[in-house]
């Protein structure tokens, strides 16, 4: 088969076939075409009838290729005109994202759940001030009293055993002193 002979258009019946072939596809019956009836006609229908029902379908399956086509370029002109109009798919996105968000802050199910939640965050905020304020009142109850006076008495004598006497206020000496004193031993 010479390539310059084959017919190149995918949609053609005839791709790939040359021209020159005495084996024709053309005689060979097509399933489903009008005019050939593989199968007998429905139950209750006669051959006329099964007929006109074909002849119907073919028109309607037409029509439905013809809206196809329409469909079709209608949606490439719209393409083209945002195209000129310098309109892209996400600008579009975003135009719908702000238009479903304005929608969504105007519903009444968001504004609802929007005052709940403040009314919550109203409550524990005063919830957690007032348990601050009594946390703050137990501390300064619980250092007043006689265990816990004991219990500062005890650790400032241990702190003087461990510090001596220059513990309160007192210059300690730096690490890097390099002279150990009686009063400052190394650790």
């Amino acid at each position: 088969m010479d390539p310059a002979s084959q017919d190149i258009n995918l949609n053609s019946p005839n791709k790939g076939v040359g021209g020159n072939r005495s084996d024709s596809l053309s005689d060979v019956p097509v399933e489903g075409a009008v005019g050939n009836s593989p199968h007998p006609p429905p139950l209750g229908l006669t051959e006329e009838e099964a007929e006109e029902l074909r002849t119907e379908l073919a028109k309607v399956e037409e029509e439905i290729n013809t809206l196809r086509q329409v469909l079709s370029a209608k949606e490439r002109h719209s393409a083209d005109l945002k195209r000129k109009l310098g309109l892209n798919p996400l600008n579009e996105l975003k135009q719908n994202l702000s238009k479903s968000w304005q929608d969504v802050q105007t519903s009444n199910a968001y504004k609802k759940t929007q005052e709940t939640l403040s009314q919550a965050g109203q409550k524990t905020s005063a919830a957690l001030n007032t348990m601050g304020t009594a946390i703050s009142r137990r501390l300064g109850d619980m250092r007043n009293s006689p265990t816990f006076k004991s219990f500062e008495d005890k650790m400032g004598n241990l702190k003087y055993k461990v510090v001596g006497p220059r513990g309160n206020g007192d210059a300690v000496g730096s690490p890097t002193d390099t002279t150990p004193t009686q009063e400052n031993p190394p650790f």
